[in-house]
């Protein structure tokens, strides 16, 4: 990794991992795993909320609750560290490894068509790569650190 580069938590395509749901150290798991705790042993209430207030709603309960344990267990730890989690055909880390570029916009082939993304993906790759040339690592960090990544 250039040492002179700061990574602020992003994957090495850019994406912001502290905001990631898989991140093991992002806002995600850590507010759904305090959820989880605050909520304790809800189960037993939302069957009974369904006849006390009249609200169907608490019926679906598990499946809201399976969501929160899926969330609060995430141990992603940065694909500088491990293969991605979410992006199985992940390319980018290949190129991290061989070619010494802490993002893919430092690197003379960008863009480039290994990534190995999505369309949906490409697109966000592409133009986060972009602002972050354009206007350097530091303030597309400031520029998007309090926004959701979804």
């Amino acid at each position: 990794m250039n040492s002179q580069s700061p990574t602020y938590n992003f994957g090495l395509c850019g994406i912001n991992c502290q905001k990631c749901f898989a991140f093991k150290d992002g806002s995600i798991r850590q507010n759904s795993e305090k959820l989880r705790i605050d909520l304790g042993n809800f189960d037993v209430y939302a069957k009974r909320f369904v006849e006390l207030l009249d609200a169907p709603i608490f019926n679906k309960y598990q499946d809201f609750k399976e969501m929160l344990d899926y969330f609060a267990s995430s141990n992603c730890l940065g694909c500088r560290k491990q293969e991605c989690h979410l992006f199985k055909s992940c390319n980018v880390r290949v190129c991290y490894k061989t070619k010494s570029v802490d993002f893919c916009f430092q690197c003379n082939e960008f863009p480039c068509n290994h990534t190995g993304f999505d369309e949906h993906l490409e697109q966000r790759w592409m133009k986060i790569n972009e602002r972050m040339k354009e206007i350097g690592v530091e303030n597309y960090y400031n520029e998007i650190k309090d926004k959701p990544r979804y």
